[in-house]
């Protein structure tokens, strides 16, 4: 894609995986609270990764890569929209 990121569909099929396009590397306490602000409830919060609960699961990595579980292709792909534009940013 390029919107700023890559979104690929995950092996099982409920799940997609997005690379934002030039992070290598981000600061999860940052990242994490802005997607809290968003709604989202947060599940666990380690210095591995952080997971959330809400319209679909995410879980957050120290790389910036994002894992949105959902079988819904526009959720995913509107989750990875706002994670390049308000959260990694």
């Amino acid at each position: 894609m390029s919107d700023g990121f890559v979104m690929e569909l995950c092996g099982n099929r409920a799940a997609w995986q997005i690379e934002v396009d030039g992070i290598e590397s981000i600061d999860l306490e940052a990242v994490g609270q802005k997607i809290e602000a968003d709604g989202y409830e947060v599940g666990i919060r380690n210095r591995l990764c952080w997971t959330f609960n809400g319209p679909c699961d995410l879980t957050l990595y120290p790389s910036g890569k994002l894992l949105v579980k959902t079988e819904d292709k526009e959720l995913a792909a509107e989750v990875a929209r706002k994670h390049v534009t308000q959260w990694a940013c």
